[in-house]
């Protein structure tokens, strides 16, 4: 499904973006993981089937490191990937009153700058080489709904959305299609770190009555970055159960 594709994953350490990352090899990509935890990468990268894959350590908030890493990307596969994945997300949990501006900055900065980083530095690759490409961007839907004690996440996975959809009536004209996908709970490390009484609030929301797998909202990333989905440009696709 993916074969002759060079994909770049932010997050892919871990959680969603390392799912991602196994499944899009195994659909013949090229994979170029990236995180800010090298021995995360470590991890992963001998993981991914087939050939030409290759991993960077990146800090998706530091505008200046995301151009240069997608310059090396462009210069080591003479070409930019045309397939982006934003998985890299992080939370800093308080309520208002107690959240420093710190703690919102931090979210803020990762979760949507980051995503704007590396949406920029793509689409203006892709667009030099005048290659199409798919952009998948991982929203969250406490975006939609907000969620207690989560208010710079649940913001910035809002951000994360809009941004989508304006990234995608902006460059579809010139072939790069840009989505997201909106997952609900899902098993990583982040939901590793939360009470179990909050978590059994979660699951009696949840029509099918358990938490999603990381390989599940996987399926959905591919299927937005390959050629199946070309004509689905600025959607929001919940996976949520």
């Amino acid at each position: 499904m993916l074969a002759g594709k060079i994909a770049l994953v932010t997050g892919a350490g871990s959680g969603i973006g390392r799912a991602t990352s196994l499944l899009i090899a195994r659909e013949g990509a090229k994979v170029i993981i990236t995180d800010q935890n090298k021995k995360s990468l470590d991890e992963t990268l001998p993981q991914l089937k087939g050939d030409g894959h290759s991993s960077y350590i990146l800090d998706v908030a530091n505008a200046e490191v995301v151009e240069q890493t997608f310059k090396n990307i462009v210069k080591n596969y003479e070409t930019p990937p045309n397939i982006v994945i934003n998985s890299a997300g992080i939370t800093r949990d308080s309520f208002l009153v107690n959240m420093t501006q710190d703690m919102f900055k931090h979210v803020i900065d990762v979760n949507l700058t980051g995503t704007y980083n590396v949406v920029k530095s793509a689409c203006i690759a892709l667009n030099e080489y005048e290659r199409s490409g798919s952009i998948v961007n991982i929203a969250s839907i406490v975006g939609q709904t907000g969620n207690m004690a989560q208010v710079n996440y649940s913001a910035s996975k809002a951000g994360v959305e809009a941004l989508s959809k304006t990234v995608a009536k902006e460059m579809g004209k010139l072939g790069i299609r840009c989505n997201a996908v909106v997952p609900g709970f899902i098993e990583s490390p982040m939901t590793d770190l939360v009470p179990e009484k909050v978590k059994n609030l979660f699951l009696a929301r949840i029509p099918l009555g358990r938490l999603g797998k990381p390989e599940e909202v996987a399926e959905v990333i591919a299927f937005l970055a390959s050629d199946r989905s070309s004509y689905i440009n600025g959607a929001s696709i919940l996976v949520t159960g």
